[in-house]
């Protein structure tokens, strides 16, 4: 009733609680328009001593040693940064657009997780989307966007879904926001069939639907689906061969979400994909210089070491990435059945390996951030960062060359994952300047704060700082420092 009351005297109830609880405008924050052209007195991941960069047009034109020479200027387009810590920006690889902050956000405040499990995410999620409208997909979309960039995230792959009951709304929020966000960060758009399209009474409409969405909609660069969901494994195989000639058709790279359980029982669906890609030859027609990503895979966490060689040959140089999700694996994945006696003992959990996968058997992988604020994933946030922390015990991997694998999964190798580019851990000479300086130095700071800086990667890695400055093609896009 009060809704009603004040839309009579043209106030919109729900825009004004957003505002009060996000405290965000309408659209994006403006983006800065004054380059920079030099960087001074960083840290950089793997050298030691301070150093500055030299950035021309948007690439980094020189790395040298730091002299007190270079620093300070006074005009906007240097940026002195004495012992702060500079890296490639950041990337998500697997961010779901049209879906977050339901479990804060008021206009779902009745949706509550009780059971914890997929199918309670998947009726949760179903019962949020028949409310979902075009303000309220901008607006938790481009918090989500915002959020992420004020963390050094520049690019990210942004899944939107399409089926009978949202049909393009989300497709189109998603496009405008990668419209809005041209020049703060790149958003890939990729158009997704969350539910079965080869069983139900709808599957034929949800087919048409997305097929709509990947031909006619400009801006989408993905297309994507969720084969396990289907009934039975003959339909999972007609899913993945469907969506995979839709993608060769329209020239999109692919991403599915594949194998996501524990049943020893199940066939695997990754020996059959691999057999489609080759019969279909991915690689010798439209398909090619196009990505093919693969999310969760949590039973591939069960394959033994030959398993995963044999997998490996297999892959060959098809352009295969696996994408590693662990908030929501390790929510979702290993529940025990209701009349299971687990004690306090030892329990099944299911997320890939990572680091494992690249160091030892020498797979293209990234890990993401999944969902945020859902009944997917409840906790966590918009850093790409606290999955890379999380990681560290996680993956058992504490050294400095894991580290360095770790911010790489949420960088350069989440970017190639997708098939962008940008700087690499290295920072090389030509690289785009999309970066990301941690830290601040503060006037008077005692001798504690000042040992308290991160000064290397594991630092950063470790214990993530919440001072950054996330700047893209050269450009200072957000400051929170």
């Amino acid at each position: 009733m009060a809704s009603r009351f004040l839309a009579t005297h043209g106030i919109d109830l729900q825009k004004e609680i957003s505002k009060a609880q996000f405290g965000h405008p309408d659209s994006a924050s403006p983006t800065p328009t004054t380059p920079l052209t030099l960087i001074t007195g960083v840290h950089l991941p793997n050298k030691d001593g301070l150093w500055d960069l030299s950035i021309s047009n948007g690439t980094i034109n020189s790395i040298n040693p730091h002299t007190p020479q270079t620093c300070p200027r006074t005009d906007d387009s240097s940026l002195h940064a004495p012992e702060q810590f500079l890296a490639p920006s950041l990337c998500h690889p697997h961010i779901h657009l049209d879906k977050p902050f339901l479990l804060s956000d008021p206009k779902y405040s009745d949706l509550e997780i009780v059971n914890g499990d997929f199918a309670e995410a998947m009726e949760l999620t179903s019962i949020a989307k028949a409310r979902f409208d075009e303000a309220d997909l901008l607006r938790r979309g481009r918090q989500l966007i915002e959020e992420s960039i004020s963390f050094g995230v520049t690019s990210m792959r942004a899944f939107v879904e399409v089926d009978e009951v949202v049909e393009f709304k989300c497709v189109d929020a998603g496009l405008a926001l990668k419209k809005e966000f041209e020049g703060r960060c790149e958003v890939q758009i990729c158009v997704f069939a969350q539910l079965a399209v080869f069983s139900g009474d709808v599957a034929r409409k949800r087919r048409r639907l997305l097929e709509t969405a990947v031909v006619e909609k400009e801006g989408v660069g993905v297309v994507g689906s969720t084969p396990y969901v289907e009934e039975d494994f003959g339909k999972m195989v007609r899913n993945m061969e469907w969506v995979i000639d839709l993608a060769m058709e329209d020239g999109k790279h692919l991403d599915l979400h594949l194998d996501y359980h524990l049943d020893e029982g199940t066939e695997r669906l990754v020996w059959r994909l691999l057999e489609v890609l080759r019969e279909k030859r991915w690689e010798k027609k439209e398909g090619k210089g196009k990505m093919i990503t693969l999310g969760h895979c949590t039973r591939l966490t069960m394959f033994s070491k030959e398993e995963w060689q044999r997998l490996r040959k297999a892959i060959g140089s098809l352009p295969i990435s696996f994408v590693g999700l662990p908030t929501s694996d390790m929510f979702i994945m290993g529940r025990p059945d209701d009349d299971d006696d687990v004690g306090g003992g030892q329990r099944v959990r299911g997320t890939l390996q990572i680091p494992q996968m690249i160091q030892n058997y020498g797979f293209s992988c990234a890990i993401g951030v999944n969902n945020v604020g859902n009944a997917f994933t409840p906790q966590g946030n918009c850093d790409p960062l606290s999955i890379a922390c999380l990681g560290v015990g996680l993956y058992h991997a504490g050294t400095k060359k894991d580290v360095n694998v770790l911010y790489e999964c949420i960088s350069s190798r989440a970017r190639a994952a997708i098939g962008m580019e940008g700087a690499s851990l290295g920072l090389k000479q030509g690289e785009t300047a999309d970066l990301v300086l941690f830290g601040r130095r503060k006037e008077g700071e005692t001798d504690v704060q000042r040992f308290r800086r991160r000064k290397t990667l594991q630092e950063i890695i470790y214990d993530p700082c919440h001072e950054r400055i996330t700047i893209k093609g050269g450009i200072v896009i957000n400051d929170k420092s």
